[in-house]
């Protein structure tokens, strides 16, 4: 607190004693008719705010760089040269206010990290030889077990090992309501207990937690540079010395060295140059607040673009956690059981994610140990193969089945026909060459689904797209539920690229939401590659464009609408600085427009484009749309 106040009373000294010197220089002129006390104190006055503006002007021109610094500089020097003291006092102190405000300012739209900062936790209490232990947060080893009271900060990332409580999770995810937290699930540093008495087992600790990567992140995010900006640095570059040039050639050719000293303050493009950094800053801090992390300027303005959305289903559109819905015998010499007792020794063997659910069905139903087939090989987004107590078995897609030469398929391709329209993905058996039967499984469509794809609409998004691998009846009724606009299915993940660079030929700018791995390819070949529900994944927070911190598929349309206000504001902030200079311009070369009045009105439009761009740190009011729960069909066997 104390380095606060400091560093707050450094940045406002010069401008208090310059101010104080001004007015004590009025005083003494209106009691004694001015004088050379009255002069000079109007010169320290220039000299207190205005000798760092000189030093950094000829830093400045060390590096070859022509700057505002330098037209203030120049100008101050002039008028006191020209006697024009209390021109270049007031040009001066107006200056330095308004780069005080300035540095103020974009503290305050920092605020988002300063408050990450802040949540940091210091102190943990670690269960060391079964005795409560408070060290130091940092000192904390991987694999060590701390305490989680009510109403304290969870000291690291780490897996819940024992009790149960409610975090509140708002400076990770930005959702206010506690989650419930129990054996086996995940904490992160910085979160809050508000309820309950945990045990955690740690797996990140210090810079290796998911907050220290968020505050990584939005740091190097803040100081980035948007395409505007770097645009807006190369025209100050040439602007700057133009106007240098103009205040030289008018002084030359009107031989009024006061109109050409006030045409350098007037021309400086303050405004200018902080409208879009402290936009950008501001419209980051409030995505950070938000539980969303954009990677930097450049992404935040290309978010803003944003035209289609291409969305995959499993996991971000769904749950991701099928289940087995359905076991349909289709060969008499074959048992019910037996049926899925194979499919699940054979799918034991598979990387894909709807082996998982047959396997789980099996073990539920105590159909043995499962083990592991002798022999699997995988076909690419068809199924698998493989042998299974020396029996072979084919399980996939219809493909699958008539490239493996089985036949008889009309009956088996009718029944996956008629379970694919229920919205469920079949799977056909075949056992040595022949169709044994069909089972299914299903996946529960997210409950904000719908509400995200219209948010999308709502933002501005023109086209909504999901692309999936899964079959097509499966992928229209997921696509039914929720509303989106086109539906690819059964495509391979090179096919999702072709997908994406398609939209792209057709003049959109492309976001892809994705889990990372299967989408890999289509999130590296959009305009923007969002993660959803980043939280404790490293990678997910270091290489996505935008990284959603919770699982929440509002946040989607949220980051999308703060990138668009977020550039709409840094327009109306360039609006108003080059139409505040071009009419301070005019007004001093036909005539009215003084020294200080122009540079009082200079300060008056940054403070304009300050307290538009502050407007971004404000939390957007979220309307909540009630929602029921869309349930690809229940199990049934």
């Amino acid at each position: 607190m104390r380095n606060v106040r400091a560093m707050v009373n450094r940045r406002w000294a010069r401008p208090a004693a310059s101010g104080m010197l001004i007015v004590v220089s009025l005083i003494v002129g209106a009691l004694v008719g001015g004088g050379p006390v009255a002069d000079g104190l109007m010169i320290g006055a220039a000299i207190v705010a205005g000798s760092p503006i000189v030093v950094s002007a000829a830093r400045a021109l060390g590096v070859k760089v022509v700057g505002i610094d330098l037209l203030v500089s120049v100008a101050a020097i002039g008028a006191v040269i020209v006697g024009n003291y209390w021109e270049a006092a007031a040009v001066t102190f107006l200056f330095a206010i308004g780069h005080a405000l300035e540095s103020a300012t974009l503290n305050k739209t920092r605020s988002a990290l300063a408050e990450l900062v802040a949540v940091a936790p210091d102190v943990a209490i670690a269960l060391r030889d079964g005795v409560q232990v408070e060290v130091p947060a940092a000192s904390v080893a991987p694999g060590e077990t701390v305490l989680v009271k009510n109403g304290a900060q969870v000291p690291v990332d780490g897996v819940v090992i024992g009790g149960t409580g409610a975090i509140d999770e708002a400076t990770i995810t930005g959702e206010s309501i506690p989650a419930g937290k129990g054996a086996g699930d995940t904490v992160y540093a910085g979160t809050v207990s508000a309820g309950g008495f945990i045990q955690v087992r740690a797996t990140g600790v210090g810079s290796d937690t998911t907050l220290a990567r968020i505050i990584h992140r939005v740091e190097e995010a803040q100081d980035a540079k948007a395409a505007t900006q770097a645009f807006m640095d190369r025209f100050s570059a040439w602007y700057t010395p133009a106007i240098i040039v103009l205040a030289v050639l008018v002084g030359i050719l009107t031989g009024d060295v006061v109109l050409a000293l006030t045409l350098l303050v007037i021309g400086c493009p303050g405004a200018l140059v902080i409208s879009i950094p402290v936009s950008i800053v501001a419209g980051i801090g409030r995505g950070a607040k938000d539980g969303v992390l954009v990677k930097g300027g450049e992404y935040l303005e290309t978010s803003a673009k944003i035209s289609a959305v291409a969305l995959d289903k499993t996991g971000t559109l769904t749950e991701g956690r099928p289940r087995l819905t359905d076991v349909i015998v289709l060969d008499s010499h074959v048992q019910r059981s037996e049926l899925l007792r194979l499919a699940a020794r054979a799918e034991a063997g598979s990387e894909h994610p709807l082996a998982r659910p047959i396997v789980d069905a099996a073990v539920a139903e105590n159909l043995g140990p499962i083990g592991v087939p002798h022999e699997v090989v995988p076909v690419v987004g068809k199924g698998i193969t493989a042998v299974v107590e020396g029996r072979r078995l084919v399980i996939g897609n219809l493909n699958l089945l008539a490239d493996e030469g089985v036949g008889e398929l009309e009956r088996a391709a009718l029944t996956a026909d008629r379970l694919g329209r229920a919205g469920k993905t079949p799977m056909l058996v075949a056992v040595d060459g022949r169709v044994a039967g069909v089972i299914a499984v299903a996946d529960r469509i997210r409950e904000d689904a719908a509400q995200m794809v219209a948010g999308l609409h709502d933002a501005g998004v023109s086209t909504v797209i999901m692309l999936t691998g899964d079959q097509p009846a499966v992928a229209s009724a997921v696509a039914d539920a929720v509303g989106v606009d086109l539906v690819r299915a059964g495509l391979l993940p090179e096919d999702k690229v072709d997908v994406v660079a398609q939209l792209q030929a057709d003049g959109h700018i492309v976001a892809m939401v994705g889990d990372g791995v299967n989408d890999a390819p289509a999130l590296a070949t959009a305009d923007i590659g969002v993660a959803m529900g980043a939280a404790g994944s490293a990678v997910a927070i270091e290489t996505a464009d935008i990284a959603l911190m919770g699982d929440s598929l509002r946040k989607l349309p949220e980051a999308i609408s703060l990138a668009r206000r977020t550039v709409r504001t840094m327009r109306q902030n360039i609006v108003i600085a080059l139409l505040t200079v071009a009419l301070l311009l005019a007004g001093v070369l036909f005539g009215g427009v003084t020294m200080a009045i122009g540079m009082l009105v200079h300060e008056a439009s940054v403070l304009v484009v300050i307290g538009n761009a502050m407007r971004l740190l404000r939390r957007k009011r979220r309307v909540v749309e009630s929602s029921t729960s869309a349930l690809l069909p229940q199990p049934v066997n």
